[in-house]
């Protein structure tokens, strides 16, 4: 794992909540067609989250219906194929590939390349375990730029 930063906890902290909030107003059924909607239009789940949470007023998914939404886009089939932070993390790599394609002698990029594919390396063997990626599912650099570039996703 990455040991470089410093152990601190000022980040904030969501407030321990059961059900909904009193002031949302829309109800299981509705925000589902939401999540659904979203994702039709091409969102990410991130994505949709915050869409929900600065346009609708909606702070967690979870916390109206019950189920996560990847749960929601797994159950309507709009699931991405690859998870997202894996998928983040195959982009940004294609990224620095292409910024030592240009700037060989980049001994840091080097370094930070090797750093993004153990941890994309790592992440699909955690993906593979819960079932989330094939068995035979392998990273492999070359299929990670067309991935990337968005020829396949």
């Amino acid at each position: 794992m990455n040991k470089k930063r410093p152990n601190g906890k000022s980040h904030s902290t969501r407030p321990v909540r059961s059900g909904a909030p009193k002031w949302v107003r829309f109800t299981r059924e509705e925000v589902e067609l939401l999540v659904e909607e979203l994702a039709k239009k091409g969102y990410s789940p991130s994505m949709i989250g915050i869409i929900l949470r600065d346009q609708y007023g909606i702070p967690l998914v979870k916390q109206i219906t019950g189920k996560k939404l990847t749960k929601i886009l797994e159950e309507k089939g709009l699931a991405p194929k690859i998870p997202e932070d894996l998928f983040n993390l195959i982009r940004k790599a294609a990224n620095v590939r292409r910024h030592l394609f240009e700037h060989p002698k980049d001994k840091r990029a080097k370094k930070g390349l090797e750093e993004i594919e153990s941890k994309i390396r790592r992440l699909a063997d955690y993906y593979k375990s819960l079932g989330k990626l094939p068995k035979e599912w392998k990273y492999e650099p070359e299929k990670a730029e067309l991935l990337a570039s968005g020829a396949a996703s």
